[in-house]
């Protein structure tokens, strides 16, 4: 991993690239997410219901290839949604995967 593309995939975005939390179509939380770091805090936030929603349709991995380009983040994920978690195992789950990588992200080469 590159300074560059760690900069890249810790960058805020902009509103359009921001991932937005739903629990259902067109049912909206009022929750977004416009950096992995915010990603990460609304993880712990946002219902429970949300987060089911998003990982069986694939939502996460998508944002995570192709706004954020984190194939190894989008491969984790990938492989939680295989072991099929719910409610809070999925938040927790969900959590620790996400914030070890903020952190790898983060630490200086």
């Amino acid at each position: 991993m590159t300074p560059s593309s760690s900069a890249r995939i810790l960058r805020t975005l902009s509103r359009e690239n921001a991932f937005y939390f739903f629990t259902s179509v067109g049912n909206y939380t009022g929750q977004s997410a416009m950096s992995l770091e915010e990603f990460a805090n609304k993880i712990r936030e946002v219902e429970t219901a949300s987060l089911e929603f998003h990982l069986y349709r694939e939502d996460f991995e998508k944002w995570t290839a192709e706004v954020l380009e984190d194939s190894e983040l989008t491969e984790k994920i990938s492989d939680l949604k295989n072991l099929e978690p719910v409610r809070s195992a999925l938040r927790d789950q969900l959590y620790v995967i996400v914030s070890k990588r903020l952190e790898e992200l983060k630490k200086p080469e």
